[in-house]
Formats: structure tokens, C-alpha cells, sequence
């Protein structure tokens, strides 16, 4: 039973931080839609136009490689397992690794060739593959986005080939990028390698296309895209001691535009902003009432480190609120759920995270159970009777 005056409880205050002056500010794209991601915060940098359904060109492809990652994580097919090549493969137009219907590549080769030559016959092979048809693997990849909460997908084939159904969010394809990094380490590796050339084929389409490769800014992928529908795009993201950003770019007229804009914003995301640790596990921020326990608070300690993202020119402070419905019911066990931290970094999405009771509290004894029932008639005899909130 809760009592009378249980309510939702705001605690305001301010973080002190050792940082000195200014807001963020926002970086201007020229790309028609964009998001910008700190993988670490989840903070979300930069944002335009990022929840529009757009043509996604070759970038679609990494939903294909993230359903035979995900085909090679179950055991469904091994890195060394061969794939049979059919005519409708062979005749892929576009980027292809010049594949036959004598070729047996492997899973692994296709991956390259998907990744580094952008082979719409490997997406082909693929798709055929896993589900028989290219278009049955098409549904599959419609219901799996779905279930990794990429609401504004829809595919219509395995290779990005332009088509009214195949439809991608800039902030789907940082969802699926997010994905393809912490799901699957041991195969993210290959986004970054530089050359492939199946059986010496197309040794002037040897090169992969992601313009920050080599560029020594941490660029390790993802997955380039054009079509004259889409105009050219990135899925990128970059790493830099800590800190990892992911991006996505589309709708840029040309290569170079591509690639001045994609190392751009690597390098404000990098330049412009800095991590620190605001809160601390072990230490409490605050102290939460408790309802009928042996004592009267709980310390509310961060269940992990609070780290945010904030612009490396920034004032010394952050504004935070920790709200809760209280006072808590005891008893309330250590690392029990009962509050949210809330910091409100200016210019940047506010950031929540969980608060837990840094101790046991137990229910109290009988002086308690007393005491407290003699507080509530005073309470009703001042105020008048009132009904308890269960």
C-alpha cells in the first residue's frame, strides 16, 4: 500500500563538469538527408530529413550481408561453403564480380565481392541461396528489418536495384550498421578491406569504393551506393581511440561531393565533441524516500557509468532531473529499478538512464509500522480523511 501522498517525485540539480564555453552547434550537410550517430552515447549528432523512405541504392546490400552473417552465425551455411551461380545471377547489370554458372564461390568470396565490388550477381547468389528465390529472400528481409526496429524498410531484391518497393530510412541504415558492429565482430573486419578480384576477373573493378579507407581518420566501412534515382550515398563509420561514430549520407551529385561530405563530418563528429563520464556506479546521486522500511531513504546509484557526449567547447555544467514514483515501498532490494537519471546536455537529445537503490532496505519492524500509522492519522486529522493509492 502506498501512501497518501505517493506521487511522482522530480529531483532537479546540475552536474558540474571541468569543461569550459560554448553551446553546440549544428553542422550544415549538403547531403538532401543524413544522421550522424555516437555509437557509445547513442547520441544522435546530427539529423535531416534521417526518417524519410529513400531509394538506398548498393547501401541495401547490408541488409543482405546481415542475413548471411546471420545464416553463418546459426550454422546454416559455413565461410568455406560453397553457392551455386543461376543464369538470372549471371545476368546482373551494374557492379558485379563477373560470376558464371560454372562458379561455385564461397560464402566468404561473395561477402567480398558484395562488400568490395559491390556485386549485384553475389546479392543474387545470396538471396537464392538462403531462401531459393530473390524474392522470397526479399519478404525475409522486410520482416527481419522489422524485427530490428527499422520501421521505414522495405525491400524488393537483394542488391539495392532501383525499384518503387526497395526503401530505406537514413536512420534504418544507422540501425542496421549498429547491428552489423555488435552482433557480428568477427565479420566486420571485411568492410574494410581495400581489394578483392574474383579469379583475376576485373582487376580495374578491384578497389572498394568507400573513399575514407586509407584516409587515416579510422574509417573502416560500410557499404557505398548510387543510382541516378538515389544520387550517391555512404553508410560509414569511423573509429578514434573510444569512441566510434556511424553515419549515413544519400543524395549527393557526385563521388567527390561524396567524398569531401563523408570526411567532413568524420572529422567535426571527432573534433567538435568529447566524452566524459558524468556519473559514477558506485556513487549515489541522490537519495530516494522510502515507504515502511527499516530506513527512511536509499541512496540511487547509475546501474553502470553515465558517460555523455558533449561539445568539446561547452559550459561547466549539465542540467539533470532524477524522477521516480515515490516514496519507494519497502523492501527494496540492492540494485532495484526505481529511478531515472535524465540530463538535458544544451543543443544535444536528452539522455536517460536507470537509477538502482545502492543498498538493502528491509520492511521495518513494529516501532515503524507504528510510527508510520500514527503519522498517517495525524496527516488525515490535519487534512481530512483520504484514500490510500495502491
Amino acid at each position: 500500500m502506498k501512501p497518501v501522498w505517493s506521487s511522482l517525485r522530480t529531483i532537479a540539480f546540475i552536474l558540474g563538469l571541468a569543461l569550459t564555453a560554448w553551446p553546440a552547434s549544428a553542422y550544415d550537410t549538403a547531403a538532401k538527408s543524413a544522421i550522424v550517430i555516437d555509437q557509445g552515447t547513442g547520441t544522435v549528432l546530427l539529423s535531416k530529413n534521417a526518417d524519410d523512405p529513400l531509394p538506398p541504392a548498393s547501401m541495401s546490400k547490408l541488409m543482405t550481408l546481415y542475413m548471411l552473417f546471420d545464416a553463418l552465425r546459426d550454422g546454416r551455411v559455413g565461410l568455406q561453403e560453397e553457392f551455386t551461380v543461376s543464369s538470372n545471377a549471371k545476368g546482373m547489370g551494374g557492379s558485379t564480380m563477373f560470376l558464371n554458372e560454372l562458379d561455385r564461390p564461397t560464402a566468404e568470396e561473395l561477402i567480398q565481392g558484395i562488400i568490395v565490388s559491390s556485386g549485384n550477381d553475389a546479392t543474387v547468389v545470396v538471396a537464392e541461396g538462403l531462401a531459393g528465390t530473390e524474392e522470397a529472400f526479399a519478404r525475409q528481409m522486410t520482416e527481419v528489418a522489422k524485427q530490428l526496429g527499422m520501421e521505414n524498410s522495405t525491400f524488393a531484391n537483394a542488391s539495392g536495384w532501383p525499384h518503387p518497393y526497395q526503401r530505406m530510412s537514413m536512420r534504418d541504415l544507422a540501425i542496421l550498421t549498429q547491428h552489423l558492429i555488435e552482433e557480428f565482430p568477427e565479420f566486420y573486419g571485411y568492410f574494410a578491406q581495400e581489394e578483392f578480384d574474383y579469379k583475376g576477373r576485373s582487376p580495374a573493378n578491384r578497389f572498394n569504393r568507400n573513399p575514407l579507407l586509407g584516409l587515416g581518420i579510422g574509417a573502416d566501412g560500410l557499404k557505398t551506393g548510387h543510382t541516378e534515382e538515389a544520387g550517391y550515398g555512404l553508410v560509414g563509420s569511423a573509429k578514434q581511440g573510444d569512441r566510434r561514430v556511424i553515419f549515413v549520407i544519400s543524395g549527393l551529385p557526385s563521388q567527390a561531393a561524396r567524398s569531401q561530405e563523408a570526411a567532413a563530418i568524420v572529422n567535426w563528429s571527432f573534433r567538435h565533441f568529447v566524452e566524459k563520464t558524468v556519473a559514477d556506479a558506485e556513487t549515489p546521486v541522490a537519495q530516494a524516500d522510502v515507504w515502511m522500511g527499516a530506513k527512511q531513504s536509499v541512496g540511487l546509484v547509475p546501474a553502470e557509468d553515465v558517460n555523455i557526449l558533449l561539445p568539446a567547447l561547452n559550459d561547466s555544467s549539465v542540467e539533470a532531473e532524477i524522477v521516480y514514483n515515490g516514496p519507494i515501498n519497502a523492501p527494496v532490494a540492492e540494485g532495484q529499478e526505481i529511478a531515472e537519471l535524465v540530463l538535458k546536455p544544451e543543443g544535444l537529445p536528452e539522455l536517460r538512464r536507470p537509477l538502482v537503490a545502492a543498498e538493502e532496505v528491509p520492511l521495518g519492524g513494529f516501532v515503524v509500522r507504528v510510527k508510520t500509522a500514527a503519522s498517517i492519522l495525524l496527516e488525515q486529522l490535519i487534512n481530512g480523511p483520504a484514500t490510500s493509492a495502491m
